[in-house]
Parts: structure tokens; C-alpha cells; sequence
């Protein structure tokens, strides 16, 4: 099936603003029956006020030794950012970041990727900002993965009839995170993989995809 992408705009969400009254300002007028909406799950944790301060890590010795030989994803800077290191020995403790840093090393030397994320953990791969190449509000705060995502989906399906995937996307990598009960994963990803809602200053976290009739 094929579906035309109705990017959402909203304004620059701050942390712990109130989620439904996003939906019902910028959703509800556009959003009709027989849509389905992707949700960036950037703006879900936003709003859930899952984020970090960088003054309250601490970015000492081994989070600044340690990211220095981390690779930098395509997408980010991730590990290789010493606040986001910090974050890593703050979640999981720095044995077990030691433990993944060392086998990430022996993964590089077969041309394994990823290795470190798969140790370290969802959370700790999911971590976003602690950068201002986009936005300046993001260089000292990071943003965690959201709680969850499957009961928001089903919420908002029981409570406005919207049908949802909360989803992460960018140019690189897309990922689902949750569906609503009638939504199948394998059409979300169809729909995501030339990441709609961009990676830029678009502000449109909610995208509408809307069958082609």
C-alpha cells in the first residue's frame, strides 16, 4: 500500500511538557481515520523528562580515556562523546564498561561493529544529544529512551482512535520501538526507512502516513 507523509510541526518541545496536549493541538486537526502516525521517541522521552545534565555526571579520568578510542557512529557522536561515556559508567557501572570497551576493541581488529552497544545495553545506546550541532538547548542535556512506549501507543489508540508506532530514525539507522495492537512493525519500517520526519531543524515529530486511495 502506499501512503502519502504528512509531516506534523510543532513547536520546540521542552522537557516535562504534557504529551497529550501535543497530540490534541497538532495531531488531532490533521490526523483522520484510516491514518496511521509515527511518533519520534525523542519527543515521547522529552515530555516524560527523561533527560540527563551534563553537570550531573561525572565526566572524570576513564569516561575521557575511554572515549577516545570509541568509533563515532554515522548518526552521533555516542561513546566517543566523554559526557556520553560518563553516562555509559553511570548506567552500568565501569567494570562492565571496561569489560565492553576491551571486547569492542577485539571486535574492531575481526571488523565487528557494534560491540559495545550490545554489552553496554539498550539505554545506553539509545542515549541522544549532549551536542549542539542542531540544537544549542541539546549540547548539556542528553536525552534517554523513552518508558514505555507500547502503553503510550495503546493510549493514544483507546483515547483519540490514533493508530501509532513510536519510533527512533535518522539518515543511518531506523528502529521500532512500539506499535499500537492493530499496527504491524513491518509496515512502520517500510514507511520510515527515508526518515520522513528528518534529522535537522524540521520540528516535525509527529509524522502522518495516510493511505493513497
Amino acid at each position: 500500500m502506499e501512503y502519502t507523509k504528512i509531516p506534523v510541526k510543532t513547536h520546540f518541545v521542552t522537557p516535562g511538557e504534557d504529551f497529550n496536549a501535543l497530540i490534541e493541538k497538532y495531531v488531532l486537526p490533521v490526523y483522520q481515520k484510516g491514518d496511521f502516525m509515527t511518533i519520534s521517541e525523542k519527543v515521547l522521552a522529552i515530555t516524560q523528562n527523561r533527560v540527563v545534565y551534563r553537570k550531573d555526571l561525572n565526566i572524570g579520568f576513564w569516561a575521557k580515556f575511554l572515549s577516545r578510542f570509541a568509533s563515532r557512529p554515522e548518526s552521533g557522536a555516542g561513546v566517543g562523546d566523554s559526557a556520553n561515556m560518563a553516562y555509559c559508567i553511570k548506567k552500568i557501572g565501569l567494570p562492565k564498561t571496561l569489560y565492553a570497551a576491551v571486547m569492542a576493541g577485539f571486535g574492531k581488529l575481526v571488523g565487528k561493529k557494534g560491540v559495545f552497544y550490545e554489552i553496554a545495553g539498550r539505554e545506553v545506546a539509545g542515549i541522544d544529544g549532549f551536542s549542539d550541532h542542531i540544537w544549542d538547548a541539546y549540547k548539556d542535556m542528553g536525552i534517554e529512551i523513552p518508558l514505555n512506549p507500547k502503553g503510550v501507543c495503546d493510549e493514544l489508540e483507546e483515547k483519540y482512535g490514533i493508530v501509532c508506532a513510536v519510533i527512533d530514525a535518522n539518515d543511518f539507522n531506523q528502529e521500532v520501538f512500539a506499535t499500537s495492537k492493530s499496527l504491524d512493525e513491518k509496515t512502520v519500517l517500510e514507511q520510515i526507512k527515508d526518515n520522513p520526519a528528518g534529522q535537522l531543524h524540521q520540528q516535525t515529530p509527529f509524522i502522518i502516513m495516510r493511505p493513497v486511495k
